[in-house]
């Protein structure tokens, strides 16, 4: 595992993931990342030692073989060790660098390489209580996630009842973001920290929905971020301030293209 503080199994790419190599590159640490696309993931041996499957282990006495419950379908072959160290067996996963601790939650993935780092960075605060408030943020950051999620993976089947619920997540979130903006540069307080790092990758990874937005025209609904823009001045400027950085943009680089205002992507 060479100098790496942490090993992540993914799928890829995956913003979730970004959020953590993003805060390593600021502490000048080294994330080890192993994965391969979602579709792909069923071939895959699901450990610390993640690998790709021979074709004579992919059989269904394999000791390994476990059925898909959440977000797969199908057979996934998931190790006893893995699921020791990771009880719900969901990715990303990440592992300590012996590979006895299992993290889980790309949050608290975020948390464990901000920890792994100086304290004097303050990209984890600089006190207790910078670190608290940090972490309300986190946690807001993650339900909007989770509602986000369901509402991407449902959008070409999309019901009025779904959208409703995302606007409001989406509006609760953002208002929230806009206000603590009104009176600091960052979201915790006057410097950088892994609670923006969370919220750009999150509400990146949300505003793939203007790019799947034939669900929605199907169903006559409109895009929960028009005009968000305008609406949210003080977030939206903070999100593409961000994105611009250099330790942003090498993961989100062509992921964000979409949304970025054309001045953005012309100067970058």
């Amino acid at each position: 595992m060479s100098d790496s503080v942490l090993r992540i199994f993914s799928y890829l790419p995956n913003p979730r993931v970004w959020k953590a190599l993003i805060a390593a590159d600021y502490l000048g640490l080294s994330v080890e990342v192993i994965g391969d696309k979602p579709k792909n993931l069923g071939n895959w041996l699901w450990d610390f030692d993640a690998r790709p499957l021979k074709e004579e282990e992919k059989v269904p006495d394999n000791p390994n073989a476990r059925s898909s419950r959440r977000g797969f379908s199908g057979t996934l072959y998931k190790t006893d060790a893995f699921l020791q160290t990771q009880p719900y067996g969901t990715v990303p996963a990440a592992f300590s660098a012996d590979g006895k601790t299992g993290v889980f939650e790309s949050n608290s993935i975020l948390r464990a390489v901000a920890r792994s780092g100086s304290a004097e960075h303050g990209l984890y605060g600089r006190s207790a209580m910078d670190a608290s408030r940090i972490d309300s943020f986190l946690d807001a950051t993650l339900v909007f996630g989770r509602e986000a999620q369901v509402y991407l993976l449902g959008i070409n089947e999309i019901s009025a009842e779904l959208h409703q619920r995302m606007a409001g997540a989406f509006e609760f979130f953002v208002e929230g973001i806009e206000r603590a903006l009104g009176h600091h540069a960052y979201l915790a307080g006057d410097e950088l920290t892994i609670a923006d790092i969370a919220f750009v990758c999150d509400l990146s990874q949300f505003l793939r929905e203007r790019l799947m937005r034939a669900g929605l025209d199907a169903a006559s609904l409109p895009l929960v971020s028009e005009a968000a823009e305008q609406t949210y001045p003080r977030a939206f400027a903070h999100l593409f301030r961000l994105i611009e950085q250099p330790q942003f943009t090498q993961y989100l680089g062509d992921y964000t293209e979409h949304f970025l205002p054309k001045s953005a992507t012309e100067t970058g």
